[in-house]
């Protein structure tokens, strides 16, 4: 589907015959996904901009995070893009560990990067946020923009209202995210939020100690043994 064709489908009614186009194509996107992440392994997805390349802080931030994921016996999944996503990869495949992608088809012909093992492109966003949902049983937040942010507020609300279960969400970048806490804390205030929603969420500088959350939170689940759990929370306590 180009991206004329996206405009078109966002641009209200079509006739019968074309919106059902629409459908089969956004079907047959679903099954070339589920087609090439089914055996991917338990996965953690790392959010984070595309705009902050190698030598930037938030980059090694990164690549240590992607690491770090890996270690815990996760494959790592992001976006599939450059920057961030691409530092997440990386330190995955640094450490001997999966690394896949869900890229995504752009004005700007955004391309897989490449410390990828596997990757699938999707033309729509909505198609691909199901993908980086769909398998991960943690889900990381490092410094990003507009594209970040709507994951972020995707994952929470989705934990909220019970689509998915309460997997761990950790903010990595307390100094980029310290207005994006404001905002939930003057929610609270507001009422449009309870006080039980911030359960969700964990914020930290320290990729030792987000690695410690996500081990101590995702051992219920079963998808992480337990000698490699106990070996991440011995080496980082936490305030539980």
């Amino acid at each position: 589907m180009s991206g004329n064709d996206d405009q078109l489908l966002y641009a209200g009614p079509q006739t019968r015959r074309r919106e059902l186009r629409f459908v089969f194509r956004i079907v047959l996107e679903f099954i070339k996904g589920f087609r090439a992440l089914h055996f991917v392994g338990p996965c953690v997805t790392i959010f984070g901009s595309a705009r902050f390349k190698e030598g930037h802080p938030y980059y090694q931030l990164t690549r240590e995070m992607g690491a770090a994921v890996s270690r815990l016996g996760f494959t790592v999944m992001t976006g599939g893009g450059p920057g961030l996503m691409e530092a997440a990869n990386r330190g995955a495949k640094e450490a001997g560990g999966i690394s896949v992608g869900c890229n995504i088809v752009l004005p700007g012909e955004q391309k897989p990067n490449r410390y990828l093992d596997r990757h699938v492109t999707f033309d729509h966003f909505f198609v691909r946020k199901v993908l980086l949902f769909k398998y991960s049983y943690a889900f990381v937040m490092m410094p990003g923009g507009f594209g970040t942010m709507d994951e972020f507020f995707e994952a929470l609300t989705l934990i909220q209202t019970g689509k998915i279960q309460d997997f761990p969400l950790v903010v990595v970048g307390t100094e980029h995210w310290k207005k994006l806490g404001e905002l939930i804390a003057d929610m609270l205030q507001a009422g449009t939020i309870g006080a039980d929603d911030l359960r969700f969420l964990h914020y930290t500088d320290s990729v030792d100690e987000a690695a410690a959350y996500i081990a101590s939170r995702v051992q219920r689940f079963g998808v992480i043994d337990a000698p490699s759990a106990s070996r991440i929370l011995g080496e980082t306590p936490l305030d539980r």
